[in-house]
């Protein structure tokens, strides 16, 4: 069973019609019990990190998911549920992560061409880093992936398994033992963005 955790912050209706349509059992929950039974755990997120952070906290979900990770169940975040795993953000000021992954989250804003729009929205390309990772076993080459954001990792290269260019080489996923992250959304990359869902859900650790 997958589990979607539901701290009210994510696009869950999309990412369940996703899991749905390639025919894996889904369940959306804020309960621990739940958490602990799923085989993986998928963290959403979009909108602010101060008060997804906060949310999350408040639930106590902060520390299950902790708890997991360390059990060694394969955890994954998308967009800002990635940025959580991160050890802190620099969002509108200074937030402490899960710290699951290495690094920061900063601001695109001063470190991009000028030229280029914020956010980052639109098609991008994925390339990978080294080995590819299983959750991207089902992939080719050059597949492009959706992308909507105005912050990204950095200082993470160790934990780094694929990056995407908009004027500059930007962190596009990454994963560290059994947790691992996308800045983009698979549930809005169509066949490709399925196919890394289903690599997810067949990901033994």
């Amino acid at each position: 069973m997958i589990a979607i955790v539901d701290y009210g912050v994510g696009n869950l209706f999309s990412l369940c019609s996703s899991f749905n349509y390639i025919g894996k059992q889904v369940t959306v929950t804020g309960e621990r019990a739940q958490l602990e039974r799923a085989d993986h755990i998928l963290l959403p997120g979009v909108g602010a990190f101060a008060d997804a952070a906060k949310k999350l906290r408040d639930s106590g979900l902060d520390q299950v998911l902790l708890e997991q990770a360390h059990k060694g169940k394969p955890i994954m975040g998308i967009c800002l549920g990635m940025h959580m795993r991160f050890e802190e953000s620099h969002e509108y000021g200074y937030h402490k992560g899960l710290g699951l992954i290495k690094g920061d989250i900063v601001p695109m804003q001063g470190r991009l061409p000028q030229e280029l729009k914020i956010p980052h929205i639109g098609w991008n390309e994925l390339h990978f880093k080294g080995e590819k990772h299983p959750i991207f076993r089902y992939l080719g080459e050059q597949e492009c992936m959706y992308f909507v954001h105005s912050f990204f990792g950095v200082d993470c290269d160790e934990n780094v398994i694929a990056t995407t260019e908009y004027g500059i080489e930007m962190t596009a996923a990454v994963a560290r033992g059994n947790v691992c992250g996308c800045q983009f959304h698979p549930e809005k990359s169509g066949e490709a963005g399925l196919n890394i869902l289903r690599g997810f859900c067949d990901w033994e650790v």
